[in-house]
């Protein structure tokens, strides 16, 4: 729903047959009712597709982006989840559609606030061990140290009730060049899924780096099960 490039894109890949079968395609989007509504119309036909939305939670951005407090973002976070519930048991095609939820700015976010944010999200969505909700945990613009990073991933798991219904998942951006460090240390504090890009090219100065990474874990003797 970013733009009617995006819409197009989306829909000429599913109207062409373009996506193998055992691919999924993931869509993002604000915590905006409208934008919501044209996302589920934009993947209308794929056979897979995770349904990641997002608003961000750092303090600055309470204060500056939206005006509000800590349970105003939530507040919005949990009325899209409840929507996008709505809308997923009321659509009548064969897409199997699973949530992704990014607390945007989550190093920037107090721990226990965006702890608190995302516990809320799970609970609309009414994810469960059996179903569980990707919870993405962005760097944004790198604001912090590697370890700092991995150490708010390690605090976040421990304190996440409810954990067994979440895949613990990071967004690593690369504005300091630690992006590849960032996601290292996160896998070892607990993250269990990584969102990365070709060679870094991704949002302003970058993101991490799926092929460095990817080959950084296969010279320590983990398989990335990538070909490369």
């Amino acid at each position: 729903s970013a733009s009617e490039t995006e819409y197009e894109f989306i829909r000429t890949l599913i109207e062409g047959g373009h996506i193998p079968d055992d691919v999924t395609i993931q869509v993002l989007v604000q915590a905006r009712e409208h934008l919501i509504r044209r996302t589920f119309e934009a993947i209308d036909g794929a056979k897979h597709v995770i349904f990641h939305f997002y608003n961000s939670t750092s303090t600055l951005q309470q204060k500056v982006v939206f005006h509000t407090d800590v349970e105003g973002v939530k507040k919005i976070a949990v009325d899209a989840a409840r929507l996008i519930r709505e809308l997923t048991e009321a659509y009548e095609g064969d897409t199997h559609i699973r949530y992704e939820y990014s607390p945007e700015s989550f190093s920037g976010t107090e721990m226990d606030n965006a702890v608190d944010i995302c516990a809320a999200v799970v609970e609309a969505l009414g994810s469960t061990k059996e179903n569980p909700v990707i919870l993405n945990l962005p760097n944004t613009v790198e604001m912090c140290t590697p370890n700092t990073y991995a150490d708010q991933v390690e605090y976040f798991i421990r304190h996440l009730p409810g954990r067994e219904r979440a895949i613990i998942s990071i967004h690593p951006h690369n504005d300091r060049g630690t992006g590849v460090a960032a996601t290292e240390l996160a896998l070892l504090a607990g993250a269990e899924r990584v969102e990365a890009t070709l060679f870094g090219n991704g949002e302003r100065t970058g993101n991490v780096d799926m092929v460095t990474l990817a080959l950084n874990l296969y010279t320590q003797g983990v398989d990335p099960k990538l070909d490369f």
